[in-house]
């Protein structure tokens, strides 16, 4: 069976989605709480947010899909995306079993349960936890940059 090509664009476009939202969300690091609740920032931010997340697991399921993974194990769900991330050394198994599975679970609620989402938890988000999309990125750059390392090519 023919092993198909990373497609380079893709990550990168990916990439380069997380990068801004990224840059975005960084606006609201310099905000107070009180500052946060005000006006629109909480659906400004939850915007960007949701759609870094969503980057996030579409690179992840371009670089699965490239993988010679058996078929019973193909992943169904984001949490199952960031454990064969991790099982498959994509990413630092500790990484992908912690951080990703948790943003998994974010995006799970940032889209599924958006009703239950507060303001005061997005905010704490975006204080303490924009350093794991950060690590992400890195990740995907080393891919990028040496796809040998997980035998595979990128076009």
């Amino acid at each position: 069976m023919k092993k198909i090509p990373l497609n380079k664009n893709v990550l990168e476009a990916r990439l380069s989605e997380i990068r801004f939202d990224l840059k975005k969300l960084q606006n609201f690091q310099n905000f107070s709480l009180d500052q946060f609740l005000e006006a629109e920032n909480f659906a400004i931010a939850e915007h960007y947010l949701r759609r870094a997340l969503e980057a996030i697991f579409d690179i992840g399921n371009h670089i699965l899909s490239r993988l010679s993974i058996p078929p019973g194990e193909r992943p169904s769900t984001y949490k199952e995306i960031a454990q064969l991330l991790g099982r498959y050394k994509v990413i630092p198994r500790n990484f992908a079993e912690d951080a990703l599975a948790k943003m998994a679970g974010y995006r799970i609620r940032l889209v599924h349960f958006y009703h239950k989402v507060t303001k005061e938890e997005l905010y704490q988000i975006i204080q303490t936890n924009l350093v794991d999309v950060e690590k992400f990125c890195r990740f995907i750059k080393q891919i990028i940059d040496d796809p040998k390392k997980l035998n595979l090519k990128i076009k």
